[in-house]
């Protein structure tokens, strides 16, 4: 399943993408949702305020990387809380922001899939 999740594929037919763009790792503009997929019609935005939710997981997935970011950090500085990794924390979050968006949407429908 997490293949799938990473390749952009429907969830009803693996078949379908879930975004229009071929690359949703690196793309920095606003993303462009298919409304339903293109060789199932598999619905992927059930009703209006769907990916509320994908809110929570987006935030999940910006914990893990500031965690991860701190932890690879740690190896770099001296003292184990020091704030000059902060920055880097910062950035890394904003520099993947737009995929934490754009993979947060694709786990929630993946999710609520059977709903």
């Amino acid at each position: 399943m997490i293949h799938k999740i990473l390749n952009n594929k429907c969830p009803h037919c693996d078949k379908g993408h879930i975004y229009r763009e071929k690359n949703i790792y690196f793309n920095f503009r606003k993303p462009k949702m298919n409304k339903s997929c293109s060789h199932c019609g598999y619905a992927f935005e059930k009703e209006p305020g769907f990916f509320f939710g994908a809110m929570y997981v987006s935030y999940a997935l910006g914990i893990a990387e500031a965690v991860a970011v701190f932890i690879i950090g740690t190896f770099f500085f001296e003292n184990t809380f020091d704030l000059r990794i902060l920055p880097w924390i910062a950035i890394t979050i904003l520099l993947l922001s737009s995929f934490n968006m754009r993979m947060a949407r694709i786990i929630w429908i993946y999710l609520l899939k059977g709903v």
